[in-house]
């Protein structure tokens, strides 16, 4: 009943170990330096080699059987690598086990010799890879590697001896018995996906009775086998256990290092640049106080003032008036026309006595270049808005009749103030004779 609990439990253990071995990483592998990598983490080996019961750790006598024979076997294995320098795998093994010559006490038996058949056997073991701590090579080709582990098997050994009860002859019938396999090899790299595998496995089982012979020390077996181990997952990826973490670092670090430098290199000659530019848009070639980058009239001349765009300065061109130097003579002129002026009865018609003198005002304007101002007023009689207009009519008819002996009428302004600027009473005929004028005023 206990052995096939046993049983039981080490064969759900196993394809435990087993089910996710299709279900590999289809990430596509990516060539950016510190993004995540993938690797084959699942791979399935097949290997073929010689049994045989004689093991670096037999006793002088060799165990129960003096003189080892060899016989072939067969196995594989399935293996999940969890990290670059360990993985575990499940190992399969079938085979026959045989050995010469008994030894019973202290004597070798003649024509003696046992056959163990392996019926199964499956074991868990770790596998420690030794070689990716390779500091030049992220890929290792040649990978030693240590396994350790438990196993349980299924056996039958039959034995032939003479002359003695410790060696009976026949059968021992199937068993089932625990065994710790320990092994070492080593695997090389065919490609990214192939290895071959060559290892050592010595078997330490936990039972004297493997070969037939029951003895006080329980028995041992070796395997040494060649083989072929296949990793499974997206084509073109690497295996992890062939992948050093050390020489990766260093690669991706010399890169970097690379690249910062050409970076560097790069930032160095845009600076220089930079500067030379800087130099360039702020220098100032023509000396005029704008800089080159914001001068928009590059080039002018020294000791030219210029605005902030460095541009000249347009200057206005200096107007210069000719001082108006109005004599006596001319005053009289002006004064005898005033006198001399006449309009009919409330009206702005000028009399034709008063255009003899008004010609000499006008010929004067043309000849000197006067400007004149010509102020009407009224005295108050009659109302405001009819003294105004009148003032304003009287000034006008002047400045149309002078136009028309030939005076510049831009010279002359015309303005009617009405009775508002009176020179005398207008409560008398007289003062109101007075207020009623026009004024000339030469400039």
């Amino acid at each position: 009943m206990n052995s096939r609990i046993t049983k039981s439990v080490l064969v759900l253990s196993l394809v435990g170990l087993s089910t996710s071995l299709f279900a590999q990483d289809v990430t596509p592998d990516t060539t950016k330096r510190f993004d995540k990598k993938n690797f084959r983490t699942w791979s399935i080996g097949l290997n073929g080699g010689m049994l045989t019961h004689y093991t670096p750790f037999n006793n002088r006598s060799n165990g129960d059987f003096s003189t080892p024979q060899e016989s072939w076997g067969y196995g594989g294995y399935i293996k999940k690598q969890i990290l670059p320098g360990f993985g575990i795998q499940a190992d399969f093994l079938a085979g026959k086990v045989k050995g010469l010559r008994a030894n019973v006490d202290g004597n070798t038996q003649q024509n003696t010799s046992f056959e163990t058949r392996i019926d199964w056997s499956a074991a868990v073991s770790g596998n420690f890879t030794i070689a990716n701590m390779s500091l030049n090579h992220k890929r290792t080709v040649l990978s030693p590697y240590l396994t350790a582990g438990a196993g349980y098997m299924s056996s039958s050994a039959n034995t032939n001896a003479v002359g003695s009860a410790a060696t009976p002859a026949g059968s021992t019938g199937y068993g089932e018995h625990w065994f710790i396999p320990v092994g070492a090899g080593f695997k090389v790299g065919l490609s990214k996906g192939v290895n071959l595998d060559l290892g050592y496995t010595v078997n330490f089982m936990k039972t004297n009775n493997f070969d037939g012979v029951q003895s006080a020390a329980n028995d041992k077996f070796t395997y040494a086998h060649a083989g072929v181990e296949i990793a499974l997952g997206k084509r073109g990826t690497s295996q992890l256990q062939n992948f050093s973490a050390i020489a990766a670092v260093r690669e991706e670090s010399a890169a970097e290092s690379a690249e910062l430098r050409r970076a560097l290199s790069t930032s160095e000659q845009n600076r220089l640049r930079d500067q030379e530019q800087y130099a360039k848009d702020m220098g100032d070639e023509d000396g005029d106080g704008v800089a080159n980058k914001f001068d928009k009239c590059p080039g002018t001349p020294p000791n030219t003032v210029v605005d902030g765009s460095g541009c000249p300065l347009k200057t206005p061109k200096q107007i210069i008036k000719e001082k108006v130097i109005v004599t006596a003579e001319d005053r009289k002129v002006v004064d005898e026309a005033i006198r001399n002026l006449e309009f009919d009865l409330g009206k702005s018609t000028i009399r034709a006595t008063s255009y003899n003198t008004l010609n000499r005002v006008a010929a004067l304007l043309v000849e000197k270049n006067f400007s004149l101002k010509l102020a009407g007023h009224t005295d108050n009689t009659g109302s405001m808005a009819i003294n105004l207009r009148l003032s304003k009519d009287r000034a006008e008819a002047i400045k149309t009749y002078l136009v028309s002996q030939g005076a510049n009428a831009s010279r002359i302004e015309a303005t009617g103030y009405g009775p508002n600027q009176p020179i005398a009473s207008n409560k008398t005929a007289a003062g109101r004779q007075k207020n009623r004028r026009v004024e000339f005023s030469l400039f």
